[in-house]
Formats: structure tokens, sequence, C-alpha cells
């Protein structure tokens, strides 16, 4: 990969550091070799993947399922009721807040990702006083627990006229995120800073610096970011109850939907428990992340990859 550093400069003429350095990167975790150990493992991962795919398993019986068989715990019905996934698109507006929520997320997961990675590469190349105190200050922010901020950033909004639009949801996010500037700004430290002396040679501004070398050369830590953000924003309940819930219905996101759907099928609130349509509404809202991790994942898998041999 062409963001991991190179240990040459710094270990030329010192074989003994050489040896070390490929002996580390000989170190592989080896597989069981014998019979009997290479069989445990596969029981063992694929009890892991079953214990892990249940709830996504009762999900898609449950949505198959008729008002009176949701919740009896068969992962295969005993009466098949396909037409639910045709009804609910008429008892609820589902397409109207999986709009929302992939605008919401899209603007948040943009958003964030590339103003944490303009702050994240002013710490990594930069050198300037209080760079050390600055960027502790900002990690600090990663102590404070949400409820602190919750009333002021909400009277913010309140202040600028913004509540009930989607404003709220994502706005605060051109401002970058402390952990995600960590992240990224531990990927631009990886980067040989001789590619940035000899692009400033060039007549190179600071701007061209980071957009022409650092993104190209750190595309998984931002995929990482996007995909980090794309999956908190979706499944942001929270910020939407906050912001959206005294609006129309047809202006929800879709975790913010479904709990408008259980308490209008509760039986409790004059429902008649057809909780079929929050099934199947709760497996349709799960596919856009699914597709999105697997157009993602081989750019996700690298990143990974990538931070654990740097460390």
């Amino acid at each position: 990969m062409a963001i991991t550093v190179p240990a040459a400069a710094s270990l030329a003429g010192r074989p003994e550091a050489t040896v070390a350095v490929t002996a580390t990167r000989r170190r592989r975790i080896r597989p069981p070799q014998t019979v009997i150990g290479r069989m445990l493992l596969s029981i063992v991962g694929i009890a892991v993947a079953l214990v892990l795919l249940y709830p996504f398993a009762w999900l898609l019986a449950a949505s198959l399922k008729p008002r009176g068989e949701v919740f009896d715990n068969r992962l295969i019905p005993k009466t098949l009721q396909p037409s639910n996934f045709a009804d609910v698109w008429q008892q609820l507006p589902l397409l109207a807040w999986i709009g929302n929520s992939v605008g919401i997320a899209l603007l948040a997961a943009t958003a964030v990702a590339v103003s944490s990675s303009i702050v994240a590469f002013g710490f990594a190349h930069f050198r300037f006083p209080g760079r050390g105190v600055l960027f502790g200050l900002v990690l600090a922010t990663m102590m404070l627990p949400g409820a602190v901020t919750m009333v002021p950033i909400y009277l913010i909004w309140k202040e600028t006229g913004l509540l009930g639009t989607w404003a709220p949801l994502w706005g605060m996010n051109l401002f970058g995120s402390a952990f995600y500037i960590f992240l990224q700004r531990q990927f631009y430290l990886g980067l040989p800073r001789e590619l940035f002396e000899a692009a400033r040679l060039d007549g190179a501004s600071s701007w061209a610096l980071f957009w022409r070398i650092a993104m190209p050369l750190s595309v998984p830590s931002f995929v990482i970011v996007f995909l980090f953000e794309f999956q908190a924003s979706w499944n942001n309940l929270q910020a939407a109850l906050i912001y959206l819930n005294a609006g129309s219905p047809e202006d929800f996101t879709a975790p913010l939907g479904i709990a408008y759907a259980m308490t209008k099928y509760s039986p409790t609130n004059g429902g008649h428990g057809d909780y079929q349509y929050v099934m199947v509404a709760a497996l349709i809202v799960t596919l856009p992340m699914l597709i999105l991790f697997a157009f993602g994942q081989r750019h996700f898998i690298d990143g990974v990859a990538t931070q654990g041999r740097k460390g």
C-alpha cells in the first residue's frame, strides 16, 4: 500500500534493524495444522456466525407472518404471508422515510469526512506552536457525554430557526469529529514527508498538498470515516426524535418512522397489533447499509489492514 511508512530511510546501514523489521513482517497467525484443530475452528466459526445471523433470520421470518403469528419465535413461518411486503407501502410512508434517511446520512457522512480530513491534515503536516495542546483539547472533547451538550446544541439550533429541518441532523458535522480527526491524522502521519517537500519545491500550495497528494493516498481512511458516519447517522434515533418529531410523519427518518409505526399499531394506542408491517419496514431499512458496505468493504478492509501494519 502507498500509505504505509517505509522504514528504509531510518534503517539504512543498520542490518540488525532490517532483520528485525523483516522478521516482524513475516510473523503470521498460523491456522491449526491438524484435522481436529481445523474442524474445531470451523465449528466455532459456524456457531458464531449462526448467533450473529439469528436476529436477522428472526426478523425475516416475522416479516412473512400474519398478524397473530409475528411473535411466535418460529424461524420457519407456519403461515406465509408475502403480501406484507406489498401492503407496507400503503400502510406506512416508508419510501419517504428511506429517502430522508439517505439524504441526511449522505450529507452528514460527506461533511464530517471532508472537514475531519482537512483538520487532521493540518495536525499531521504543519508544525506550529501549541499544536500538541490544541490536538489534546480536540481529543478531550470525546470525553464529554452527549447529554452534556444536548441542551446547548438544541438552543443554538432553536435560535437559528432551523428546528424541524434536516440541518440540525448534519450541520454540526461541518466542524469535524474528534474521533475521525484522530483516525485520519494517523493515516496522514504515515505518509512520507518527502512527497510534500518535493511538491513544495514545485510550487504546490497547502491546499494542493492536501487535495492532490494526501487525499488520493488516504482513500481507505476516508471511506472508513464515511461508512462509520453514514451508519451512525442512519441509526440516529435520538437526534431525529429531538428535531423532527413535531413534524409530519412523512418528514421522519427511518428509525423515527419505525418508532412511530410501533406506537401506531400498539393496541394501547388504538392500533390492531399489525406489527408485521413494522418487521417488514425494519428489514427493508437495513438494505441500504448492506449495499453500502458491499461496495465499500474493499476499502474498509484495506484501511483496517493498513492501520494494523502501522501499529
